[in-house]
């Protein structure tokens, strides 16, 4: 028996509100397979299942809100039969009737009747207070004016404030009990923007890559070669992540942020990364994410874009063990060889746990990043 629970979606969730269920009992599910949606303070996401099985009970009803790692459904095994204890739920509830096929037929007054007709009124919905439970008139009279009478309207949820909080949350834990260090360096992006344009030229206006993905995909390729900036400390200890996901933070327009991952930043290509990038920006605003994007970051990039001030010093999302931040490209003075010259640039900070790594290390990273910037071409492959 395999429990299907509730899975942590980030240092800033602790609990969801179940909307739907994707599976019935009975069902057969896959790897990867979308099981139920599930409301967080940030956007309804699709909760995948990440093992093989026959759908068994579904414990959790929709509109029930659950803590982080409660159990939502079970199920079973290949091969494995439903225990007696826990049988296998069906969607149609047992109902005890007069005769096996048979429905008794209500009593209604002619007059209840007639009255319910004439004001569209489902006797289905009436509790009878006549003999044996027949509908009467008055019953008929009283439902009417109970649909007429205005329900109290309660407050609608402030979204916006809710989400707020939970990010207030996560970044006072984050700069509570993670010892932050900061780096910064300035980057020319002369050569890389060069050969971005060149690129792009060559491409149709559908197929053409924004800075930002080539930023990403430096980012994720120089965390090759620096694991302890990539994974997460849990239970008083570090592990490397073995993958390199991306999370990227988006602002929302109605307010807030949400970081979720583009998955094997650092092998797949740049007209790829900037589908997915697209992708995921708009299933974020629409409030359509994947569980699996919001659990699996191995670090965040948060990037200020063209509207931007030139630096920008992130916290740390938990798990996670570093940030690094881009802040706007603009054209800055630039010595070189005895020179003086105006070049596009942009600054890259970093944001590390310094339980996991030091400055040393950040400071390194942060070359490295820059020197694979001026070879653009290789990032490409």
């Amino acid at each position: 028996m395999i429990e299907f629970t509730l899975p942590s979606m980030g240092a800033d969730m602790d609990e969801g509100t179940l909307l739907e269920w994707k599976v019935k009992p009975g069902d057969a599910v896959k790897r990867g397979q979308v099981m139920a949606v599930v409301d967080t303070s940030k956007a309804a996401v699709d909760v995948e299942c990440w093992q093989e099985g026959v759908v068994d009970r579904l414990i959790t009803a929709p509109g029930e809100k659950i803590p982080v790692g409660t159990a939502m459904a079970t199920l079973l095994e290949p091969g494995e039969a439903p225990s007696a204890a826990t049988p296998v739920q069906t969607e149609i509830p047992q109902v005890v009737a007069t005769a096996v096929g048979a429905t008794p037929r209500r009593r209604v007054s002619p007059a209840a009747r007639k009255h319910a007709q004439e004001h569209q009124v489902d006797l289905d919905a009436i509790v009878g207070t006549g003999p044996q439970g027949s509908v009467t008139l008055d019953d008929v009279k009283q439902a009417i004016a109970h649909a007429a009478t205005p329900m109290p309207v309660s407050a609608p949820v402030d979204r916006v404030a809710e989400m707020r909080k939970v990010i207030a949350s996560a970044m006072e834990r984050s700069k509570r009990e993670i010892p932050h260090y900061y780096a910064c360096e300035t980057i020319p992006l002369g050569k890389a923007l060069a050969w971005l344009a060149a690129e792009n030229e060559k491409r149709s206006i559908a197929e053409r890559v924004l800075p930002v993905v080539l930023l990403l995909k430096a980012v994720a390729v120089t965390l090759k070669r620096f694991p302890e900036l990539n994974g997460f400390y849990r239970q008083g200890a570090f592990a490397a992540a073995p993958k390199v996901h991306v999370g990227v933070a988006i602002s929302l327009r109605q307010g807030g942020l949400i970081a979720p991952a583009l998955l094997d930043t650092d092998i797949k290509p740049m007209t790829k990364i900037m589908h997915e990038l697209m992708d995921l920006t708009a299933r974020c605003r629409a409030g359509s994410l994947k569980s699996s994007e919001l659990s699996e970051p191995t670090i965040t990039v948060t990037n200020l874009g063209e509207q931007g001030a030139t630096e920008v010093f992130g916290v740390i999302y938990p798990p996670q063990v570093a940030l690094v931040g881009f802040g706007r490209i603009a054209e800055r003075p630039w010595a070189e060889n005895g020179g003086l010259k105006v070049v596009p640039a942009v600054t890259a900070s970093l944001s590390a746990d310094h339980r996991v790594s030091d400055g040393h290390r950040g400071a390194l990273f942060l070359l490295e990043l820059s020197e694979a910037l001026q070879h653009p071409e290789e990032l490409s492959r």
